[in-house]
């Protein structure tokens, strides 16, 4: 082993800690109120945060910053794989400021086989803290259906490159010719 590999088995392990002290924090955070937005289905259709939890008591919903965002639809290429298994502990919408034609066309050309939801006419994503302005910044909200039938916000975090969210950048990180560097 050259002194290279065990500095990089040393930074390595040291985000493993990291990572785990930010995870335990994050279990300490205290649930946030959250009102029961109302947005648009693909189908045009409206639907309130609370029935998007269908019969999940938690529920991920990730903030996109839509079609236009060539990193964003990277990371919901990586959710859509995945979506079969979270989907079962949890419900899993993909919001985006598209309109309900322009997520269908996206989701089509894709092959996303999550449920996606407009924002276009919405508070939510500014009140998640995940709009400034006009401006869109991409993350994730985890929100819980409490016993009363009420909603709260558990978790949340932004999504960008080299995140624990979107594989594709720790693979291209290990290629000489890394495209997205």
């Amino acid at each position: 082993m050259s002194h290279i590999d065990d500095e990089i088995r040393e930074l390595s392990l040291e985000l493993y800690q990291t990572y785990t002290k930010l995870q335990e924090l994050k279990k300490q955070k205290e649930p946030q109120p959250v009102k029961n937005y109302e947005f648009l289905t693909e189908n045009h259709k409206p639907i309130h945060l609370l029935d998007m939890f269908k019969d999940q008591d938690y529920m991920i919903v990730i903030h996109n910053m839509g079609g236009k965002c060539s990193w964003c639809t990277a990371w919901a290429d990586g959710f859509s794989g995945i979506y079969p298994l979270i989907s079962k502990e949890a419900a899993f919408y993909v919001s985006s400021p598209d309109s309900p034609e322009q997520q269908a066309v996206i989701k089509s050309e894709r092959g996303w086989q999550f449920p996606m939801v407009s924002i276009a006419e919405s508070r939510f994503t500014k009140d998640m803290g995940f709009q400034e302005g006009t401006s869109y910044f991409p993350g994730l909200s985890v929100f819980v259906k409490n016993a009363d039938e009420t909603i709260s916000r558990i978790n949340s975090a932004p999504i960008g490159p080299s995140d624990q969210f979107g594989v594709l950048w720790h693979l291209y990180d290990l290629l000489p010719n890394n495209p997205m560097s």
